[in-house]
């Protein structure tokens, strides 16, 4: 019998991983993290488990080596997965596809086989709004057609869903939920976990609180010439919080709908612009952040954000921060990073 309180979080020391964590402990879970902190550190770890006052159970495994991940199996009851461990860099996946090929795809079929032989049915997959490429409409709804990605980083997470719903397909029992994230920022409130990249950053905000805490000499936007109101691109900005909630959210969901295969956007259903979020963050901190204006990146599409309201309706969630309090948070926790 397996209890249904052992959750696998795969990728539990990483950003949304380990937000994550907090949340399912919150609410009674008990997570076990496997991680091979390529992209994290074990203190992360220690750090949730101050906030929580809990004792984690981790497994240094990279999920791509069955043998040592099937032992994780054996050593816990374990109910259902949560899946987050891959490589996540839009820039490095163009180029270095192979990797992302190896680890994103292979990391999943090593996964499912893993769960296939322990009998493990249940899986919440983080998944990306970048499976919609450049959206014929906006806000994006689950029924936007899927589009071939503008980088090997969205190829993988395409490939992985079909992946999953083909699996699915062919096992009645078995449950999945993908979650569509848009962009997730932000950190905890205690400030003790946050996004630490490793690193120059690849996404906007920790550029932000990097830059404005003096590591780095300026921030680059890139591209003021798209069809935007500021020509900056649009993004859905999420609180990562309310993102490791919604992966509760999904488990509860599973649990009560056991062959589920559902597919579910997570953000605000808002587009906040580059320039706005240097607004924002401006007047969040009382700082001046310098900034120039640098060539369009490959792969960024000009402007999403998310229609939420399936995961509202079946998931009973939704957003409760805003845009200015994950900055907030993001800049307390570099400012904590400092001391």
């Amino acid at each position: 019998m397996k209890h249904s309180n052992y959750i696998l979080v795969t990728g539990g020391a990483g950003f949304i991983g380990s937000h994550t964590c907090v949340a399912l402990l919150e609410k009674g879970y008990t997570p076990i993290v496997v991680d091979d902190f390529r992209n994290s550190s074990p203190e992360v770890i220690q750090q949730i488990e101050h906030i929580t006052n809990s004792t984690i159970r981790w497994e240094q495994v990279d999920v791509c080596d069955r043998d040592e991940l099937s032992k994780v199996f054996e050593k816990y009851p374990i109910h259902a997965v949560v899946h987050f461990a891959a490589d996540k860099a839009v820039g490095e996946s163009v180029e270095k596809p192979l990797k992302y090929f190896q680890n994103n795809i292979g990391g999943l079929i090593s996964l499912m086989d893993v769960m296939k032989h322990a009998e493990v049915k249940k899986l919440v997959f983080s998944s990306s709004c970048t499976v919609y490429g450049i959206p014929d409409t906006i806000p994006v709804d689950e029924n936007e057609p899927t589009k071939m990605p503008e980088s090997p980083y969205g190829y993988t997470k395409l490939v992985n869903e079909q992946m999953l719903l083909q699996y699915s397909a062919s096992a009645p029992d078995f449950g999945v939920v993908l979650l569509r994230y848009f962009n997730p920022i932000g950190a905890h409130e205690s400030g003790l976990i946050g996004e630490k990249p490793q690193g120059v950053p690849n996404n906007l905000l920790p550029y932000i609180t990097q830059t404005a805490a003096g590591k780095r000499p300026h921030l680059t936007v890139y591209g003021e010439d798209y069809t935007t109101p500021d020509g900056t691109c649009i993004r859905d900005y999420i609180h990562v919080m309310d993102l490791a909630e919604a992966h509760v959210a999904a488990l509860e969901f599973l649990h009560s709908t056991p062959a589920a295969r559902e597919i579910f956007n997570l953000g605000t259903g808002e587009g906040t612009s580059v320039k706005q979020m240097i607004q924002f963050f401006e007047n969040i901190s009382g700082r001046s952040l310098p900034y120039k204006i640098g060539q369009r990146r490959n792969g960024d599409v000009p402007a999403i954000y998310a229609e939420s309201s399936k995961a509202e309706n079946l998931l009973h969630w939704k957003c409760r921060r805003s845009v200015q309090q994950a900055i907030a948070d993001a800049w307390n926790y570099e400012l904590k990073q400092a001391l």
